[in-house]
């Protein structure tokens, strides 16, 4: 697995880094949703914007927190009604390994 991108950034603008890492534990944190459901609904949002190894790695991390496979393709219908075929085609190329 290859490191976390966001690790140059830290040694570059650690202010900005610890920004990023409040605004994760608040976006996270447990609340009136489930940490596996707010790592899905992250996890759509990048295969919405066609980013897929963002959504390999939420996709995963939400696996971890919980969620199952089955929550996981269920919720790329919701990217395929909003957002049309390619969020789809995006995370399905993303899942393979993982799946």
């Amino acid at each position: 697995m290859q490191e976390n991108p966001l690790k140059t950034m830290e040694k570059l603008d650690p202010a900005l880094m610890k920004l990023v890492e409040e605004s994760r534990q608040l976006a996270f944190g447990e609340g009136a949703l489930p940490r596996k459901f707010k790592l899905i609904i992250a996890m759509t949002l990048l295969a919405a914007n066609n980013a897929d190894e963002g959504v390999k790695s939420l996709a995963r991390v939400a696996m971890q927190a919980g969620a199952t496979k089955e929550e996981i393709i269920e919720a790329l219908r919701v990217v395929q009604y909003v957002g049309g075929v390619n969020g789809v085609f995006t995370a399905y190329l993303a899942l393979q390994e993982l799946f």
